[in-house]
């Protein structure tokens, strides 16, 4: 499968992960006060200033010189009169911390350092009447808790996608259909468990007792009181008992299910798609019962762009439909663009990805950067970004 292929090699390239942060420092994970900043979006579009500065995942912005044959910077380049300068981030703390030097127009930011860099003043709201391609993006993208404040854009979506639960068929003959498989049942599969390597992993534990303990009174798994917290600390540290390793290269966890370290655990969709295109061992994925925890990434204008024209510019061209489809299928992701599935290669691509299937995202709980101003609304005594970084490294010991 040249996707999973083309995505592998430059994970191992960059030595990063490809989604989200993983970082074990909080690198300006605290809470950041009720309401961001007061500031004004772009009025009206002008001519591009001839430089773009980005931060980007590995793989969100090709030029081809990793790949001849993966190229859709180059034309942007000559259309818009944009050069394109790309700095590869390899976690979202990283990009946080590179957003605030003030050398870069943008960032392709997910949903766990997105209010951050809203509350901290070093985003812009977004006009998104000046991006024309954002009319036909998901519905369910947009004016979101990761990606807005108070019915205001901060940035474009760009694509998505759901933490899954994946098993070896060979070793778990019972086909589970909730993350009690990895959780308070975990010990079935002692030392063979493998789990995301974040902070923000935690989430995906408050989801669980959301739904199997209501006396907990969790309705929003980013918005966690103290004792929530503790309540998912304490899952996790039993849990951790049973891990086999945490993953955040999404190659290691390919490895580990190949080579029968792991049989169980969370993953994403490309992973299962790479393992079964090797054919060296049999997994099933599945969306659990009590929902998932996903991701969905957004390009964020700088506060302080240089060249916020150039920016604009990009933002629609990375989401029309024909390069949201290239980036996609690359990366191994759902298109945020909702006319990209007309131009994949692989014409069932959208529908393994549940491209623009609104049930189907409707069960995820989008990464989103805990504060104490509870991102649910509910109050301001949730835990922020910090205290769950904290935790994380007390479960990993």
């Amino acid at each position: 499968m040249k996707l999973t292929a083309l995505r592998i090699g430059f994970t191992l390239a960059a030595c990063a992960t490809l989604v989200a942060g993983c970082s074990s420092s909080p690198s300006g994970g605290g809470d950041a006060g009720t309401a961001p900043p007061k500031m004004d979006a772009l009025g009206s579009l002008g001519n591009g200033e001839g430089q773009l500065n980005l931060i980007a995942w590995a793989g969100y912005a090709e030029n081809g010189s990793n790949d001849k044959t993966v190229d859709w910077v180059t034309p942007f380049e000559q259309e818009s009169g944009c050069k394109v300068n790309v700095k590869v981030g390899n976690t979202s703390d990283e990009m946080v911390q590179l957003m605030r030097t003030g050398q870069y127009d943008g960032v392709s930011a997910s949903g766990d350092a997105t209010l951050r860099l809203i509350y901290a003043g070093d985003v812009a709201p977004v006009n998104t009447a000046l991006v024309p391609n954002y009319s036909t993006i998901s519905a369910f993208l947009k004016d979101k808790p990761w990606n807005s404040v108070d019915g205001q854009m901060y940035g474009i979506p760009h694509g998505w996608g759901a933490n899954l639960l994946m098993y070896n068929v060979g070793v778990v003959t019972d086909a589970p259909d909730s993350w009690g498989a990895v959780f308070s049942d975990s010990d079935k599969y002692k030392g063979k468990v493998t789990a995301y390597d974040s902070p923000i992993y935690i989430a995906d534990a408050a989801l669980y007792l959301m739904k199997t303990k209501p006396e907990l009174g969790i309705k929003d798994p980013y918005s966690l009181t103290s004792e929530q917290l503790d309540a998912a600390v304490d899952l996790l540290t039993k849990q951790r008992e049973n891990v086999s390793e945490y993953w955040s290269d999404y190659t290691k966890e390919v490895q580990a299910f190949e080579s029968g370290t792991s049989v169980i655990g969370t993953t994403w969709q490309v992973i299962a798609n790479t393992i079964g295109a090797e054919n060296k061992v049999q997994v099933n994925t599945v969306l659990p019962k009590e929902g998932a925890t996903g991701w969905s990434d957004t390009w964020m204008v700088a506060s302080k762009a240089a060249h916020p024209n150039c920016m604009y510019k990009w933002m629609d061209w990375i989401t029309s439909p024909k390069v949201n489809a290239q980036v996609a299928e690359y990366f191994g992701e759902a298109p945020a663009q909702t006319k990209a599935c007309e131009f994949t290669s692989e014409k069932d691509f959208c529908d393994i990805y549940h491209a623009t299937d609104e049930a189907y995202a409707s069960q995820l709980h989008y990464w989103t950067t805990p504060q104490k101003q509870c991102v649910d609304g509910s109050g301001d005594n949730c835990t922020a970004y910090d205290e769950w970084v904290s935790k994380w490294q007390q479960i990993k010991g």
